[in-house]
């Protein structure tokens, strides 16, 4: 996991509290700051998984190269 996963999850995370503290407060606000936060940790963690895997890929090759 790169540090784009784990701060997509802790903002995914945050963004999860918020909601939950929006609804339990009758804070729409607050409720909708919740959801674009997790809708961005959601992004954040999509685009490390993306660089992770293209890194991955790039060491098989480098490794198919060497042999």
């Amino acid at each position: 996991m790169n540090k784009n996963e784990l701060d997509g999850k802790v903002d995914q995370l945050k963004g999860k509290a918020k909601q939950a503290w929006g609804e339990a407060t009758n804070d729409p606000a607050t409720y909708d700051e919740g959801v674009a936060d997790e809708a961005a940790g959601n992004v954040e963690e999509g685009f490390g998984k993306a660089r992770r895997k293209v890194g991955e890929a790039i060491e098989d090759v480098a490794d198919k190269i060497k042999d």
